[in-house]
């Protein structure tokens, strides 16, 4: 017990972002689409995109990236920037909390230059309503002064490009979302290309990695290439504090045993949400909020990053009542699913 806890010290949580880890994830992020892996229809799209609009010496249009985290919004902004060889500029939604900080950042920038706002629907409405005439237009309106005296001063904008980001899609009203002139969803890897991610990721940081721990690796890690990422250096810690600085079977099954990271790469949490529905509300149908309340997890939380994986497994199922475990579901757990089990129709 000592032992294991000891270990558990030296790993931290797969799923934490430390101030480090954002250092190691930068690391490793491409810098062009030959060495962007995965997405393939999403980078063939954007090659002729971007290829039209340096012919045309004109400014990108406006792009719009969502999908579940950790598949490569962020890293996309950065390689299209790069192709493009303009400035990027990086904010979120959170972090522009008025009006006047959104003015400010937009007259800073200069013809070409890209903006990047992560998590893009968590801007305020006051400040994304300045965005539509900035996007369409290329112009902002400040108001000036307050009451009867207040004047609005129309200034001009270079020809800039605007990335946004979101897990949440259906969160961003339709005002934004209309005004973006290419929206693109990434969808989860295959198992091959998390494996030329690890394979790439090991390479630049000098780790030996064996061929058999490889192609498990990329079997554990939620087909995401932050989650491979994050779990290659989580074994990498223990392959240097516990065995002889290799990546191979010991260090990958110790690490993954600390983790509690299955064969499918549920972890923990992955589990006790699968658990909570087939053992607390009988299977489902149930609803999120319910969900959360018995697993201690927060409603969003469950919806962006437990959710999505576990219906890609086909595991879980949204249903017009609520969310309902499938018999794969069962069977993974180790529970027989009921003789009488109906799958619920989509929503």
């Amino acid at each position: 017990m000592i032992e294991r806890q000891k270990n558990i010290d030296d790993i931290q949580d797969l799923t934490q972002t430390t101030p480090t880890e954002e250092v190691f994830e930068r690391s490793l992020r491409p810098a062009d689409f030959q060495q962007y892996i995965g997405q393939e229809q999403i980078k063939k799209a954007l090659k002729i995109a971007i290829e039209a609009t340096k012919k045309r010496s004109e400014a990108l249009d406006h792009i719009l990236l969502y999908g579940p985290p950790g598949l490569g919004k962020t890293t996309l902004a950065y390689v299209i920037a790069n192709e493009l060889k303009g400035n990027l500029k990086v904010t979120s939604g959170p972090a522009v909390e008025k009006a006047a900080d959104l003015a400010s950042l937009l007259t800073s920038l200069e013809d070409g230059d890209i903006l990047f706002i992560d998590e893009i629907h968590r801007l305020p409405r006051g400040v994304e309503e300045i965005l539509y005439s900035a996007m369409e237009d290329y112009v902002i309106d400040i108001i000036l002064g307050k009451g009867p005296s207040a004047q609005s001063l129309r200034l001009d904008l270079p020809k800039f490009t605007l990335i946004g980001a979101t897990t949440r899609f259906g969160a961003l009203s339709s005002p934004l979302r209309d005004r973006f002139g290419i929206v693109n969803r990434l969808d989860y890897y295959k198992e091959e290309e998390i494996a030329k991610i690890i394979a790439r990721s090991a390479k630049l940081l000098n780790i030996p990695l064996q061929q058999d721990s490889l192609i498990e690796m990329s079997k554990r890690s939620r087909l995401t290439p932050r989650i491979a990422n994050r779990l290659l250096k989580r074994v990498r810690d223990w392959a240097q504090v516990h065995g002889d600085n290799t990546i191979n079977q010991e260090a990958l099954e110790a690490t993954l045993a600390i983790l509690e990271i299955d064969e499918k790469g549920l972890d923990a949490s992955d589990r006790r949400v699968l658990d909570a529905i087939i053992n607390k509300y009988s299977g489902g149908p149930v609803g999120v909020n319910a969900i959360a309340a018995a697993t201690g997890e927060e409603r969003q939380t469950i919806e962006d990053v437990y959710e999505p994986f576990l219906i890609q497994l086909g595991f879980l199922e949204r249903t017009s009542r609520g969310r309902k475990a499938t018999d794969s579901g069962y069977l993974h757990l180790g529970v027989q699913p009921p003789k009488n089990s109906a799958q619920g129709s989509l929503l």
